[in-house]
């Protein structure tokens, strides 16, 4: 039984060999197809990814609340080219949060400006200024690559001492190492660069902006928040058509971290309900990152089932070509199969060859796909950029597809093929 069965693949292998482009065509489609299901599925799982890493950035169990300005007639008077817009969040929104949430593990308050900044005759007219609090470094991606950060002694007493991104310095102090030098920002005050950030990472793979509430590190200047309100103010103004527009914000962001994940939902309820309570107007907006990655997390899911739909309709379409040749070759085969059957085979020796073929053909072309859907990621990776992550699942699973469509598309073609009639089969030309 054994030494027939090994026959019975023997003749089916060479039954392939004696026609080989015919054999190589018809693998073409499942080369296509498990290859398009690698492909695709490693694109989308890449830029899930990315999608999923921003998120993370922001922290799990992080909370993040941002001032948002309500409406440009808020504070402002009828008939005056100047008017201020006083919204936002408050310092004491943070102290009544801290006394009212008990699961509120830390706070971390930012204050933004955007002015430009010079160190002698270098100028960058535009950067971000942060106000900030010396544990920004604990709650965010970013780390020192040379001096140090903010320390609670630099805004107990507002000293006007900063920190750079490393981009920031090389802009700023093209030529000479950059701790101990001085900047300017707005004309105006003057600050001693004490340290530089190093960035962690490519743009494309920060949040819009990257750090923990999501903040670009490309171009910031990061200075005690003491000695933001105290040097450059609350209150920020800038150029309008027909006018000047004033903004008076406190506190641009206030991320508060959670003692335990598991209390994130509900913290969120509890801070805003403590913040209606405090605000006539909805000037904040409340950004849940954990619940942002469950979303993502979803849509992931979706967008793999989808993506690896389309790719799969491609292998079907292969194993429907695989039927096609099977079918012809079973006509073109018919006096072979006579002769057989004539001379003692089986049935089932029959139906065994014309699946071995057809099986043949398929994990043939499986393997093929597999390497070009493993290579073609990493030549998309590398030309167009984008992030892609082949998953040993993916190709199990493209693998498995290929053999099955074999077996199921060759069923009927070698059901077919065992059926024939010995003398009719004889009979024919």
């Amino acid at each position: 039984m054994g030494i027939s069965f090994i026959r019975t693949i023997q003749t089916g292998i060479k039954s392939l060999m004696l026609h080989k482009m015919r054999s190589a065509l018809t693998m073409l489609g499942i080369i296509f197809g498990v290859c398009s299901v690698i492909a695709m599925l490693a694109i989308g799982e890449g830029a899930s990814f990315e999608a999923q890493e921003v998120i993370r950035k922001l922290g799990s169990r992080n909370i993040i609340i941002r001032s948002v300005q309500p409406g440009r007639g808020q504070g402002s008077a009828e008939g005056r080219r100047t008017w201020t817009a006083n919204y936002g969040l408050k310092t004491n929104d943070v102290t009544h949060l801290v006394e009212t949430v008990p699961t509120i593990a830390a706070t971390l308050s930012k204050k933004k400006y955007r002015m430009k900044a010079r160190s002698g005759r270098v100028e960058v007219p535009a950067c971000t200024v942060w106000g900030t609090e010396p544990h920004y470094l604990e709650m965010s991606q970013a780390e020192i690559k040379h001096g140090r950060f903010l320390t609670y002694t630099d805004g107990k007493y507002s000293d006007n001492v900063c920190v750079l991104t490393d981009s920031m310095a090389r802009a700023l102090f093209p030529a000479e190492n950059p701790i101990g030098g001085t900047i300017e920002l707005n004309n105006r005050d003057v600050f001693e660069v004490v340290g530089v950030l190093q960035e962690t990472g490519t743009v494309s793979a920060r949040a819009p902006g990257g750090d923990v509430a999501g903040e670009a590190l490309d171009a910031n200047i990061y200075i005690p928040l003491q000695s933001a309100h105290s040097r450059l103010g609350i209150k920020f103004l800038e150029r309008s058509a027909g006018g000047y527009n004033r903004e008076r914000v406190e506190l641009h962001e206030l991320v508060v971290e959670i003692d335990d994940i598991e209390n994130v939902e509900i913290s969120k309820a509890s801070i805003a309900a403590v913040l209606q309570s405090s605000h006539k107007k909805k000037d904040y907006e409340i950004i849940v990152p954990l619940e942002l990655l469950r979303q993502a997390e979803q849509t992931k899911r979706i967008f793999n089932i989808v993506l690896g739909s389309i790719a799969g309709i491609s292998l079907i379409v292969g194993g429907i070509g695989i039927m096609n040749i099977m079918l012809a070759t079973v006509t073109e085969r018919t006096r072979e199969i006579g002769i057989r059957r004539a001379l003692g085979a089986r049935k089932q020796q029959i139906v065994i060859q014309f699946l071995i073929e057809t099986v043949v053909l398929s994990i043939g072309g499986g393997i093929v796909g597999v390497s070009l859907g493993v290579l073609l990621p990493f030549a998309v990776e590398h030309f167009a950029e984008m992030k892609t992550i082949v998953t040993f699942q993916s190709v199990l699973l493209a693998f498995l597809i290929s053999a099955l469509v074999g077996v199921v598309f060759g069923v009927y073609p070698a059901r077919r093929a065992a059926d024939l009639d010995p003398i009719e089969a004889l009979r024919h030309t």
